[in-house]
């Protein structure tokens, strides 16, 4: 499959089942697509260099997954490599009371990194769509009985929408990217964790407990990505059991997102060109 095979930007609808979760015949050219994947990040560096001294543009990378899909070591093999300065990565966790007390998109914002660099959020606004969908969290919210209608998460499919396409009209670049593993692999992963010393503190049997869910997880993450999945905006439903290919396909969209920003270095302020010279005959003569 080629990368536009696992973009969804609203001319298509996802279906979760025909999508795979693993590498499929691309398994035989595991060394060669690690080989690319490296590649691609020292192109991705470069790329970010130069949006970092150009400012103009900002990128938000949303990652959501089921739990054990692979988010922190897609991260830790693939964004780290960037430069830290212009790299700021915001995990969102269970909201807090303050969270709560704000409207859902609040801590969101303050998340946005500035223009010029790339902002990763580990889980994002989607988990109002998600988690809180699954579970029914929001009949328990503070709200005006006029915010909880039947068409809650219709309502929020559209503000999530609005406000991804504000920030394009604003300056950033929105890729989301959901990691679809397989029940099967994430079983593994689980029993790797209570296994494997090394894995205890990744575990939790809350997170296992979701795996009941898995049907209405299906649904809701079909919903919101039809829902939400837009030009400006797109989706990629990356498969997860692979990690080596899902870091392949990571890089690949990371260097594809830079290359349409094309930033460019800014060029030197007159004035200062027309100081270079006294400096440089400054210097030599030290």
């Amino acid at each position: 499959m080629s990368l536009r095979e696992y973009c969804f930007d609203g001319e298509r609808k996802l279906d979760l089942d025909a999508m795979p979760t693993g590498a499929g015949d691309r398994k035989a050219e595991k060394g060669a697509l690690k080989a690319q994947t490296e590649e691609n990040l020292l192109r991705a560096a470069e790329l970010q260099e130069r949006m970092y001294a150009e400012k103009r543009e900002g990128l938000v990378i949303a990652l959501q997954a089921r739990d054990a899909a692979g988010k922190d070591s897609l991260i830790k093999k693939v964004f780290s490599q960037l430069n830290p300065a212009a790299l700021k990565v915001t995990s969102f966790k269970t909201p807090t009371s303050t969270d709560l007390a704000h409207d859902y998109m609040w801590r969101i914002h303050q998340a946005l990194p500035e223009r010029g660099c790339i902002g990763i959020f580990n889980r994002s606004h989607y988990e109002d769509v998600l988690v809180v969908k699954v579970h029914q969290l929001h009949k328990g919210y503070r709200l005006a009985e006029r915010c909880l209608t039947d068409d809650f998460f219709e309502r929020r499919y559209r503000q999530i929408s609005s406000w991804e396409q504000y920030l394009w009209e604003n300056g950033y670049r929105m890729v989301k990217v959901f990691l679809h593993i397989s029940r099967e692999e994430q079983k593994q992963r689980f029993l790797d964790r209570m296994e494997l010393s090394e894995k205890y503190w990744k575990l939790s049997v809350g997170d296992m407990k979701e795996r009941a869910l898995w049907k209405e997880y299906d649904e809701a993450y079909e919903k919101s990505i039809n829902a939400t999945a837009t030009r400006n905006a797109p989706w990629y439903v990356l498969p997860a059991d692979d990690k080596w290919y899902t870091r392949y396909l990571m890089s690949e969209i990371l260097v594809k997102t830079l290359e349409d920003m094309d930033p460019q270095y800014p060029p030197l302020d007159p004035d200062e060109a027309a100081k270079i010279p006294a400096a440089m005959q400054e210097l030599e003569t030290e």
